[in-house]
């Protein structure tokens, strides 16, 4: 398939520089690339263009333009014109290579394979840019199978009549040919396979406008003669010289022509000078291809690229590629005709995919209605087709991260669907309530939590034998000195572990305890959410030199690590260098990781497999400062359980958004211990029970999971375009994608709580339900059987 490439500038000139959007897609199809750039000021390429024009118009050739009785051919002129010409590629390529224009060339070298066919459409009414030499582009010699046309800013598809001709049917004006030889272009027309020729020699007027309204129509138009383009650059007037007494300019054909292209008129060839100002009018016609010489062109020049085009577009080659292989032929005779290759342009109808040599030639028989096999195989086809662009614009979406948000939303829902749980027996979380604040000393307290409360809640529970006690309070200051015994707890309890924060965008932190050694601390820092939901866990990362926190494992990380360690589970890397634990390996997410689209992945992360609870403040049994002070909590409820110690005041603002459900945000938030309760459990059920991590497929598996479930949405709307009403084919479509959907949820819910896939629900949800929508819009009606 074609690949069709458009750049578009806008209102401008050499003077003040282009606007210019780029698009690139494929045949048939809408664009799938578009970006903007500019082209900056150059005044003096519009003035080396004028130079060049001066040389190559002063060599005295026997160009095509108006009659002349002779011509004065310097030789001597030769080189000079060569050397202008070398001067103006060169200077055009620069302009081209402009800093303002890279990305637009750096898009074309990313998307664009030399292999591929293109057809770059250059879309602006400006004469100025349509004389440069885009054929000297740079980009041509990179792309040996493109060639390069013009388009105006504004254009329509025209409606014809339905037409079939046994053969191309071509309508040849050969016009005043004084000093030039216009046989040879007669001659080369006839060699032409499969078609009709009609020739119109030196025709008046009258002859020529009865031939366009010819009613069997025309394919090709086709002019050799003197022709000139008159008039100021920005109106430029073409002006056909049709014998020795007549010349018009086509906007007195403007009905005729019209009716023309109504009967299948599809390509206008002008082999002849001079030709901008006809290819203007004839774009504002709407002509679908025209085929133009934007300069004088000496007469040899003309009849070489007329044979080498035709043979080429006969033979089966596109309009474009013949165009440039006739193109290309003529360098050969560049040393005495310099820039021959420059000379041919195309204006092309952007809304007009240009025609084959075949397609004009089919017979009537080619065009008949398809038989129903064939209708069926197109019905297949568009299926197919419909499918694969939904998919990629599904795709595009979610690369530039519009489902991102509607995806985290589908990965809480499935969260929040998880058969409940009971909380974990191994952990004990005591809460400093407000109540608990206000009982304190006010003197004493320094936060939540005074010196003479810790020294009493450790004095407490060490002796009802805790595996590990996690203080997740900061504590940037000292022990009063008048508390020893806490000072000397602190130091000597290898059980007991404190947390800091670490340094972010200028803050440098808060520090841990001094009491305590660094394999006793661990950062309390989350990352969260666009949305500040809680969904990921950072394990470990490299602190800033300056940051007061030197830690570089997480509070939850230490804490799980050390219960695990003395069960036999020490930490190891594993061959990836991921840390590992047991057969666990703790892979770092990437930054396009299941709905996540350019993640802030720093440091080393996981997702949080929450516990399913119907709330999160029940990840485990809880007590308050009060109650254990005051003697109500048991032995039993300590012992061998990691605590953990920390406010649930909402004076202090440690709450965090979870995924769960609930009627309120407060429903959804917890205390941050409870945010550490959750961390630490989600290890430790990971490595001791078995629990999945959370895990998202390669982008490939992924996008084949996203085009699968967007070929099921074109199924459905095949299955159902056959139903035989609109009522059924309603019906129909309703309850297949329905099933189809709830199929494709009980799947994603499925995956998830087995395996711990994060699967894109969304974008699949998205692609099976467009793709049975635009599929069952687009598909023909089914063929059926007839007796």
């Amino acid at each position: 398939m074609e690949k069709v490439v458009t750049l578009k500038l806008g209102t401008g000139s050499l003077e003040v520089g282009y606007a210019v959007t780029l698009q690139i897609g494929d045949e048939r199809s809408r664009p799938t690339v578009e970006m903007v750039g500019s082209l900056p000021p150059d005044p003096t390429l519009g003035h080396t263009y004028h130079r060049w024009q001066t040389a190559y118009r002063r060599l005295g050739l026997p160009f095509r333009l108006e009659a002349r009785t002779s011509f004065a051919t310097n030789v001597s002129l030769v080189g000079d014109c060569r050397e202008v010409s070398q001067q103006l590629s060169q200077q055009f390529n620069q302009w081209l290579e402009a800093e303002s224009f890279r990305p637009l060339q750096d898009k074309l070298l990313e998307r664009l394979d030399p292999k591929d066919t293109v057809r770059l459409i250059v879309q602006t009414q400006d004469p100025a840019l349509q004389r440069l030499p885009w054929s000297a582009w740079s980009f041509c010699d990179r792309y040996p199978r493109a060639e390069i046309a013009f388009s105006a800013p504004a254009f329509e598809q025209v409606d014809r009549q339905p037409f079939s001709r046994p053969s191309v049917r071509v309508l040849a004006i050969l016009g005043h040919s004084q000093g030039i030889d216009v046989d040879t272009d007669r001659r080369l027309l006839n060699h032409l396979p499969k078609a009709h020729i009609e020739v119109l020699e030196q025709p008046s007027r009258q002859q020529l406008n009865d031939h366009l309204w010819d009613p069997q129509g025309w394919d090709i138009l086709f002019f050799a003669g003197h022709s000139t383009s008159q008039g100021q650059e920005s109106e430029l007037a073409g002006r056909l010289f049709i014998n020795p007494t007549e010349s018009l300019t086509l906007p007195e054909l403007k009905h005729a022509l019209k009716k023309a292209l109504e009967r299948g008129l599809q390509i206008a060839i002008f082999n002849s000078c001079d030709g901008l100002g006809l290819a203007q009018a004839l774009v504002d016609l709407h002509i679908p291809q025209v085929l133009v010489m934007r300069e004088p062109v000496p007469d040899r020049i003309a009849h070489e690229f007329l044979k080498a085009f035709l043979a080429a577009f006969a033979r089966g080659e596109t309009f474009y590629l013949a165009v440039r292989e006739a193109r290309e032929k003529l360098q050969g005779l560049e040393h005495q005709f310099p820039c021959a290759t420059w000379l041919a342009a195309i204006f092309q109808n952007p809304a007009e995919p240009p025609p084959t040599w075949a397609a004009l030639a089919q017979p009537p028989s080619a065009i008949a209605a398809p038989a129903p096999q064939a209708k069926r195989s197109r019905r297949r086809w568009e299926t197919v087709m419909t499918t694969i662009a939904v998919t990629a614009f599904i795709l595009g979406l979610r690369q530039v991260g519009l489902l991102q948000s509607l995806e985290l939303q589908g990965f809480d829902r499935l969260m929040q669907w998880r058969p409940a749980a009971h909380p974990d027996p191994r952990l004990l979380v005591v809460t400093i309530t407000e109540a608990d604040v206000q009982a304190q000393d006010p003197d004493d307290r320094r936060g939540s939590l005074s010196d003479q409360a810790l020294s009493e809640l450790l004095a407490t529970l060490q002796p009802m034998e805790p595996r590990l006690i996690g203080l997740d309070l900061y504590r940037d200051f000292p022990v009063r000195d008048q508390q020893p015994d806490l000072a000397r707890q602190m130091r000597l309890a290898e059980n007991f572990l404190a947390v800091c924060k670490s340094s972010f965008d200028g803050d440098l932190g808060i520090a841990p305890p001094p009491e305590l050694p660094p394999d006793r601390l661990g950062f309390s820092d989350f990352v969260k959410d666009p949305d500040n939901v809680l969904r990921r866990q950072l394990l470990y990362m490299l602190p800033e030199p300056n940051s007061l926190c030197q830690a570089d494992y997480a509070f939850a990380t230490r804490l799980a690590l050390r219960y695990l360690a003395q069960e036999g589970l020490p930490e190891q890397k594993s061959e990836e260098d991921f840390l590992q634990v047991g057969d666990v390996v703790f892979r770092s997410l990437e930054k396009d990781f299941g709905g996540y689209q350019g993640l802030d992945a720093g440091g080393h992360q996981i997702m949080l497999n929450y516990r399913p609870l119907s709330a999160p403040g029940q990840i485990a049994e809880r007590v308050t400062l009060g109650d254990v002070l005051e003697g109500r909590v048991s032995a039993a409820s300590v012992r061998d359980r990691i605590v953990l110690i920390g406010t649930t005041a909402r004076s202090f603002g440690d709450y965090w958004q979870t995924p769960y459900g609930g009627q309120s945000a407060a429903d959804r938030e917890a205390a941050g211990v409870f945010m550490q309760a959750h961390m630490v459990s989600h290890l430790l059920s990971t490595v001791l029970d078995g629990h999945p991590l959370i895990k998202a497929w390669p982008a490939g598996v992924e996008m084949l999971w996203i085009g699968g479930w967007a070929a099921s949405g074109g199924l459905i709307a095949y299955w159902a375009t056959a139903a035989g009403s609109a009522r059924a084919l309603r019906l129909k479509m309703l309850l297949g994608t329905l099933t189809a959907e709830a199929g494709l949820l009980g799947l994603s819910w499925l995956l998830l709580v087995q395996t711990g896939y994060w699967v894109p629900l969304v974008p699949a949800a998205l692609a099976l339900a467009a793709t049975a929508a635009v599929a069952v819009l687009i598909l023909p009606a089914p063929v059926r059987k007839t007796s």
